[in-house]
C-alpha cells in the first residue's frame, strides 16, 4: 500500500508516518516549511527497512497540489493532516472583527485545497477500485471556542465533505472518514500549563489525553484494508471529552 500523508514532518502526521510504515506500507509525506524534520522522518523510516519519501506542498498554494501528487505517484491512501492555522489566536479578537482576509485564507487552503487534494487522488483510486481516504479534523469543529471562528468553521467543513464524498466515491472501492483529534499531547512545544493537562485528562473516560501515537493508531486502522465498510464516519479521539458538560 503507498500512502500519502499531508504535514507529515511533525505531530500527529509524523506519528501516522512512522505508524504506516511498521505495516509495510510505503510512505509519502508532504511538507510545507519543515523540508529537514520531513527528511528526518523518512530517514527514520528507511533506517528501519521502510520505504519513504518527502515532497513540499503548500496548502494555502493550490498550484502546488497536483505537481506534489504527480511526484509521490499513484496512492492507495490519502490522510490529509496538513493545515493552516490562521493568524488570529482563540479569544483575542471578537467574531465581528475577524477581517475578510482571513476568512478568505483559512478557508482557502483547509476547504478548497483539501477538496483539490482529494480531486488529485481520487481518478487513480477509482480505476484501481480501491482507496482510502482519512481527514483529519479538530474537536474544536464541534464545541468551537471564543472568538475567531475560520479554523473551527473549515474544520467542520471537513465532516460535510466526508459525507459527500462516502457516497459519491463508495461504489468504487474508495471509503472516507474524519479522524478528530481532541488536546493531543505532542513532541512539539506546548503552551498549556501541566495542571491545566491534568485537569482536562481527568475529565475523559480514560483518564488521560490522547498522543500523537493515539490518533496515528485510529488513522492508521481508518485508512487501511482492514477497514472493510467504515465510511462517512466521524470518528472522534477520546481527549475529545475533556471538555464535555458532563464530565466530572
Amino acid at each position: 500500500m503507498h500512502v500519502l500523508i499531508t504535514g507529515g514532518s511533525s505531530g500527529i502526521g509524523a506519528a501516522t508516518a512512522l505508524a504506516y510504515a511498521k505495516t509495510g506500507a510505503r510512505v509519502t509525506i508532504t511538507y510545507n516549511t519543515g523540508a529537514d524534520r520531513a527528511a528526518e522522518i523518512v530517514k527514520r523510516i528507511e533506517a528501519e527497512g521502510g520505504a519513504a519519501a518527502a515532497v513540499h506542498l503548500d496548502l494555502e498554494d493550490h498550484a502546488t497540489i497536483g505537481p506534489a501528487v504527480a511526484q509521490a505517484g499513484p496512492v492507495d491512501a490519502l490522510v490529509a493532516n496538513a493545515v493552516r492555522w490562521g493568524t488570529i489566536m482563540p479569544g483575542s479578537i471578537a467574531f465581528e472583527d475577524v477581517p475578510a482576509a482571513e476568512w478568505t485564507a483559512v478557508l482557502h487552503a483547509n476547504v478548497a485545497g483539501n477538496a483539490l487534494l482529494v480531486q488529485a487522488v481520487l481518478p487513480e483510486m477509482r480505476r484501481k477500485g480501491f482507496g482510502r481516504i482519512v481527514l483529519v479534523s479538530s474537536g474544536i469543529a464541534e464545541e468551537g471556542v471564543p472568538g475567531p471562528g475560520p479554523y473551527g468553521t473549515a474544520k467542520a467543513a471537513l465532516h460535510g465533505m466526508a459525507r459527500a464524498l462516502a457516497w459519491e466515491a463508495g461504489r468504487d472501492g474508495i471509503l472516507v472518514n474524519v479522524a478528530v483529534a481532541g488536546l493531543t499531547l505532542t513532541d512539539g512545544p506546548r503552551h498549556i500549563p501541566q495542571d491545566v493537562l491534568d485537569r482536562l485528562a481527568a475529565r475523559t473516560p480514560s483518564r488521560r489525553l490522547s498522543t500523537a501515537e493515539d490518533m496515528a493508531a485510529l488513522i492508521v486502522f481508518l485508512g487501511s484494508a482492514a477497514n472493510h465498510n467504515v465510511t462517512g464516519e466521524i470518528i472522534r479521539d477520546g481527549s475529545n471529552a475533556g471538555r464535555s458538560a458532563h464530565a466530572q
